[in-house]
């Protein structure tokens, strides 16, 4: 595999660790000495951070991006299932992939919720205490396509000869993007120009601020803003032109996920809540539910949004991610460059915990 960010974040972080004395990556001494858990935080900080009144235990889920396109996790957490199955959930925003995982590594945070090619990397790079994927959000991409103008009879064969705002190398947006050019016969670096040095949540800004771009790539809510003022136009969904695609997912070390299988069902008892609430109820309700979640969103575009990502049928019914699903995520990042051999599914998937929670 070349290397990419994600070598620059576990060698990194691990020169710093071994310099600090702390072993936590590698070292059973370390463990031996303070018991460690999982993610480097010592056996007695946890017994601390669990309530023995309340039952409850603290956990810090860091999140790859605060999007209308998580409502389910959002449901959860508002209808206070979370708190239901004893868990004391803070919800950190770490603006990135690259981000979420360095805070796992250093145990800065005990849940990562991100693309599960994140673990994947780790894993390629030879980190022996990786990270396993445990429940699957959403399987669908999350973003479109905006064009300048509206294109009724848009079709991949315009983009040809364009200049577009692009992701991150190596991240399932700009992957997944590549993988529907390809699958339409485009050629994404001879057909057209990819311009990937805007940072995330700044493409929407930069697109109205300059007219060399003719499309982006967008999340919600700035695909949608961006109608709203009159500065662009959805002209294609990458959801539905991929496919199905295991595009996020929560992980955990998986030494933490040995020594806490309690907390993992619990918390992924609480997920499975809100996928029924997600699959029971209308977008308008999705919307009032998770108002609080985006308090910058009006309730009119909130519930425009989670319909618009209702109807591309973007949350499954259940937690369970599915051998063939993250085969075919591996095969994305092998045609994207960034994986030179597939990895063992049953290393990095659990479905354990999956399966119990929609048994219930």
């Amino acid at each position: 595999m070349k290397k990419t960010i994600w070598t620059l974040v576990a060698v990194g972080l691990m020169s710093v660790l071994l310099t600090a004395g702390a072993l936590v990556l590698t070292g059973c001494e370390k463990k031996e000495a303070a018991k460690t858990t999982g993610n480097g935080a010592s056996a007695e900080a946890t017994a601390d951070s669990a309530d023995t009144e309340t039952k409850t235990t603290k956990l810090v889920l860091n999140e790859v991006a605060h999007s209308i396109f998580y409502a389910p996790m959002y449901v959860a957490i508002e209808e206070g299932y979370f708190q239901d199955n004893g868990i004391d959930l803070t919800l950190v925003n770490g603006s990135g992939a690259d981000n979420v995982m360095t805070s796992l590594i250093s145990g800065d945070a005990d849940i990562g919720f991100m693309g599960s090619e994140a673990s994947i990397y780790v894993y390629a790079e030879g980190m022996e205490d990786y990270f396993v994927n445990f429940a699957q959000l959403t399987q669908r991409a999350g973003n479109f396509l905006v064009a300048r103008e509206a294109n009724d009879s848009f079709t991949w064969d315009d983009i040809k000869g364009s200049t577009v705002l692009g992701g991150r190398a190596g991240g399932m947006p700009q992957m997944v993007f590549e993988y529907i050019l390809k699958n339409n016969g485009i050629d994404p670096a001879a057909d057209l120009t990819i311009d990937q040095s805007v940072s995330f949540g700044n493409t929407a800004a930069a697109f109205i601020g300059s007219d060399e771009y003719d499309y982006t790539v967008e999340f919600e809510p700035f695909a949608t803003s961006l109608e709203a003022q009159g500065e662009g136009a959805i002209v294609a969904s990458l959801g539905v032109d991929s496919g199905y695609v295991p595009y996020t997912s929560f992980c955990v070390q998986k030494s933490y996920m040995e020594e806490n299988p309690d907390v993992i069902q619990a918390f992924t008892d609480a997920l499975q809540q809100g996928m029924d609430y997600v699959q029971t109820h209308t977008p308008a309700e999705i919307a009032d539910v998770i108002a609080p979640q985006f308090e910058e969103t009006e309730l009119e575009a909130l519930t425009t949004i989670i319909t618009r990502y209702y109807e591309q049928d973007t949350w499954k019914d259940n937690l369970i991610l599915e051998e063939e699903s993250f085969t075919l995520l591996e095969d994305i990042l092998k045609e994207a460059g960034e994986l030179s051999e597939m990895v063992p599914y049953e290393d990095l998937v659990n479905t354990e915990f999956a399966e119990k929670a929609a048994d219930h």
